[in-house]
């Protein structure tokens, strides 16, 4: 075996990793230059040589690595990596049996003790998604893991580390049971179909499972809603099972109307009975004014960070914007529903954005209730980047 690289930490850095925090960055290090294969193990060491943690050299966007432990006799073999995914698995057991929800996240990744990887359950199908070269050496322990614990019927994976940030992989498929897709996963009684081997995206983001039931239950009764970067529509299914009076989906995506026509049928609606645009949101916004149209519910889920032949769209940057134009066309006592998963900020500084944009509007409002991740996905204390979904349920009062 080969001995661990160890990893300088700078003076202003020590006090960090020492009160664990998971992430390996290159700016904390003194010395990246001597790290050489992902997936090699590594120690962090103070300028006295003096162990700090153990973890394992992987490049992702957030960092170089992730650590995995403060023990300097913990070995980071087979036996580690098992106690953590049967532990994730334990405190999952409540969603195993639950015959409503039949998709969650199983192992979120530093949450449960392994920085870059992640492991989601659709109705027996697993599917891991690997965040480095560096994680995905550790792939045939881990698939090892995972068959001797059981519990599913096939296995699907994404790498998420091809160099020009592009998805290039043609087949997901790992072992097990090759799905007929879609698959049909339930989430609070609801219907979603999902495919785990179609590129990058599979149909639906389990991070807004605890939202989607929200719009359901307290906020589309007899409502017009409104659902912008609609994706594959879940949010408005979520909405027309709450029984609105109509939605409208607006995605830019050309094949974000044929995905959200699927996720109506697979629930028994009348798709025909809800406006499916495929449309820059952005000129919808524009059409909407213009048409004097008017919303009781609006959903913003934006990407963190987008780019279309028109314009370039950053959520740290233009989210205010962004809820400007939305308080334009939401009706008075209307909700806007406000969502982001950009880590780089925190949710203090998502409110900030909201009561600016109000403001700007000369508009008065009341945040209803805040959504952050559900239980399934685990954070970890130390690492609050983590926790990176942000979601506020604002009525318009004025």
């Amino acid at each position: 075996m080969t001995s661990a690289i160890e990893l300088k930490v700078k003076a202003k850095y020590i006090a960090q990793y020492k009160n664990k925090y998971p992430l390996i960055s290159k700016d904390a290090i003194l010395n990246p230059d001597v790290l050489k294969g992902e997936g090699s193990i590594v120690h962090l060491v103070d300028e006295n040589n003096q162990f700090i943690a153990k973890g394992y050299y992987g490049k992702q966007n957030k960092g170089i690595g992730w650590v995995l432990t403060h023990s300097k006799g913990e070995k980071i073999d087979s036996s580690f990596l098992k106690v953590k995914i049967q532990t994730a698995i334990n405190k999952r057991q409540a969603f195993y049996k639950d015959k409503e929800t039949t998709a969650f996240r199983v192992f979120n990744g530093e949450g449960d003790g392994i920085g870059g990887l992640t492991i989601d359950y659709f109705a027996g199908f697993y599917l891991i998604n690997w965040y480095s070269e560096g994680i995905f050496s550790f792939k045939d322990q881990i698939i090892r893991i995972l068959d001797e614990l059981g519990a599913y019927q096939g296995m699907y994976e994404k790498k998420r580390f091809d160099t020009k940030g592009q998805y290039m992989d043609d087949d997901d498929y790992v072992k097990g049971v090759q799905a007929e897709f879609p698959i049909i996963v339930k989430e609070n009684g609801m219907n979603y179909a999902v495919d785990l081997n179609d590129g990058a995206m599979v149909g639906i983001f389990l991070d807004q499972r605890d939202v989607r039931k929200a719009i359901r239950d307290k906020y589309a009764k007899g409502k017009n809603v409104l659902n912008t970067f609609s994706y594959t529509g879940a949010f408005s299914v979520a909405a027309a099972l709450g029984a609105s009076s109509k939605t409208t989906s607006v995605d830019l995506a050309k094949r974000s109307k044929s995905k959200t026509v699927e996720q109506f049928r697979v629930n028994g609606i009348d798709y025909e009975q809800q406006d499916i645009i495929v449309m820059d949101v952005f000129d919808y916004f524009k059409y909407a004014k213009r048409k004097n149209l008017k919303y009781d519910v609006v959903i913003l889920d934006p990407p963190s960070f987008a780019r279309s032949k028109k314009r370039t769209f950053s959520s740290a940057k233009d989210y205010p914007a962004l809820i400007e134009d939305t308080i334009s066309i939401t009706e008075k006592n209307g909700v806007i529903i406000a969502s982001t998963n950009n880590a780089t900020f925190s949710m203090k500084k998502f409110k900030g954005f909201v009561e600016r944009a109000f403001k700007e509007m000369n508009t008065a409002y009341k945040i209803l209730e805040e959504f952050s991740l559900p239980p399934d996905f685990q954070v970890d204390r130390n690492f609050p980047q983590g926790n990176y979904l942000k979601v506020l349920v604002a009525k318009k009062l004025s």
